[in-house]
């Protein structure tokens, strides 16, 4: 899904010019018989991947199942093409720790160091020189947003942090298995992978990297009979003394120029709001007992995927960051595949 929707959003990109599709089980077939929602919009016939394709070639974008794009990004990044990965091989730093989490090993462990964090609205001068970039999660996107002002700040404590996190469909991807048909989903909501979550790592590698505080949290991710959106609650205590008024000059301060968050103050943000956005819309409460609750809301395919994604090669080719997702500006063209 998260594919379709880099596609749909390039093709209103001004400076995006997409030469070629590459594929495995659908090699041969044109992107609009696979995906008819693109009818009239692209017709490009998928092909098998050759790093030979890549000569003239400004940035390959990846979004494939976990363990399946080492290969392709090492012999783009060694063929010199800038490469963005939407998928989750790149983000950790530690094989062992991938290992662990993603059930597999990793191929291409050369490559972690180098590979810069795709979060975008704290991590650009890094991504504007990179030529590795690792898409972050969907549930990281909501969640390190919310968190890293106010552990930046020491406003909150480092440790008994509580994030619920409700996710549609789309962010399982593709594949069949019998807990996602419809009615197994439908009219209900579960936990799943409580505790062994593969985005865990993820979420307490990077807290500790964009704010120096070492964490310790909760995360339980939830399913939702939806298709697409994720909503995130963290319960987390406040310091001593942390005000409201604090809060609120924390958020502001960190994202006054940050143009996709929607920093709401003690409005209590809704998921339906970013749908079909790049935006994440973050509000808060304070609870009596000095809890502090902060609610954070993406679209799983675009801030959680796709937009996110043409924000970092936004950075990385000097565009503004909102180019191609909310309006654009004649520059200088690019090839992308």
């Amino acid at each position: 899904y998260s594919g379709v929707e880099l596609i749909k959003l390039l093709l209103n990109h001004d400076e995006v010019n997409i030469t070629k599709l590459f594929g495995s089980s659908t090699v041969g077939n044109y992107i609009e018989e696979i995906h008819p929602s693109l009818r009239g919009m692209i017709s490009l016939q998928i092909e098998q991947f050759q790093k030979e394709a890549l000569e003239e070639v400004d940035l390959l974008f990846i979004a494939m199942p976990s363990g399946q794009s080492m290969q392709v990004v090492k012999e783009a990044v060694d063929a010199n093409v800038k490469v963005i990965d939407i998928g989750g091989d790149f983000r950790l730093k530690d094989a062992a720790v991938y290992a662990k989490y993603y059930k597999h090993e990793h191929t291409e462990p050369g490559l972690l160091s180098s590979a810069v964090y795709g979060l975008s609205e704290w991590n650009e001068d890094a991504i504007s020189s990179a030529k590795l970039v690792a898409n972050p999660g969907c549930y990281p996107t909501s969640i390190l947003l919310a968190l890293i002002p106010l552990l930046k700040e020491n406003l909150i404590e480092q440790k008994n942090i509580c994030i619920t996190s409700y996710s549609g469909t789309s962010g399982a991807g593709k594949s069949v298995t019998a807990n996602m048909i419809f009615s197994e989903v439908n009219e209900s909501v579960r936990a799943y992978k409580a505790g062994d979550h593969q985005h865990n790592p993820e979420i307490k590698l990077y807290l500790k990297h964009f704010s120096g505080v070492e964490t310790n949290f909760s995360f339980v991710p939830h399913l939702l009979p939806v298709t697409r959106g994720i909503y995130t609650t963290i319960h987390v205590p406040l310091k001593n003394d942390v005000s409201e008024a604090k809060i609120i000059n924390t958020f502001k301060h960190n994202y006054s120029s940050a143009s996709f968050i929607r920093f709401m103050g003690t409005e209590i943000p809704e998921m339906k709001n970013v749908v079909n956005t790049n935006f994440c819309d973050i509000g808060f409460r304070i609870y009596e007992n000095n809890v502090l609750v902060l609610f954070s809301t993406i679209d799983n395919l675009v801030k959680g995927a796709a937009g996110q994604a043409i924000q970092n090669m936004n950075i990385m080719f000097g565009f503004q960051q909102t180019e191609g997702l909310l309006k654009c500006s004649k520059k200088q063209s690019l090839q992308i595949k």
